[in-house]
């Protein structure tokens, strides 16, 4: 589903409606008004309002959204009405741990791969039934396992290497965990996650609350 240049910020913010309205689904609510929609994602209603009109019309005057219509359209908007498959690179400490999250299979984010160089993991089969292969195998594996998008774990020094085979295998879309900015062509997109960014603004805002 293809529309205008929409921000990013609308598109983050369509992630914690989707988790909120999925959440309202367990809880079996048929329907919710964009007040109290609103309140449970920390956003105001004209807010959300603002999100969905870029995508179109959503919900009834003077009731409010169904909440597992507007849960499949946020889905189809997010591209989530289908499983993604990830393959992660580098399972140390934090790339074991990810691996085994829950959040990302209930999401519709499943581990297919996973790659390492050092010999003691490389044959490893993990808790998923994933075995760990050699980075070597790569291009093979993404092919094979159908991979949509990498996850890398590994060192900063190695990360930008890693980040290029990726996109040599194929892999048009990246999750980077580790503490640097990689560059890859205009045809993949990179979302870093670096954890220390976020606790420097935790310690600016309580050095300026101090």
């Amino acid at each position: 589903m293809k529309f205008a240049k929409i921000p990013m910020a609308t598109i983050s913010r369509l992630s914690i409606y989707s988790r909120t309205l999925q959440e309202l689904m367990e809880e079996e609510v048929d329907v919710i008004s964009s007040e109290r929609l609103a309140k449970q994602c920390a956003v105001n209603p004209a807010q959300i309002r603002k999100d969905l009109a870029y995508f179109g019309e959503f919900g009834v005057r003077g009731v409010g959204y169904r909440v597992g219509d507007l849960l499949n359209q946020i889905k189809e908007i997010l591209g989530l009405n289908r499983p993604w498959n990830l393959g992660m690179v580098g399972v140390g400490n934090l790339g074991s741990a990810l691996i085994r999250h829950a959040n990302f299979l209930r999401h519709g984010y499943v581990f297919t791969a996973a790659f390492d160089v050092d010999p003691q993991k490389v044959g490893r089969r993990l808790p998923s039934g994933v075995v760990i292969k050699h980075l070597e195998e790569v291009d093979e594996v993404v092919k094979d396992r159908d991979v949509h998008v990498g996850v890398i774990t590994t060192p900063s020094s190695a990360a930008q290497s890693v980040a290029n085979q990726l996109v040599l295998a194929g892999i048009n879309g990246i999750l980077n965990f580790a503490p640097i900015q990689i560059q890859v062509p205009n045809c993949c997109h990179v979302e870093n996650v670096d954890f220390t960014i976020k606790l420097d603004s935790i310690a600016y805002h309580l050095s300026s609350n101090g």
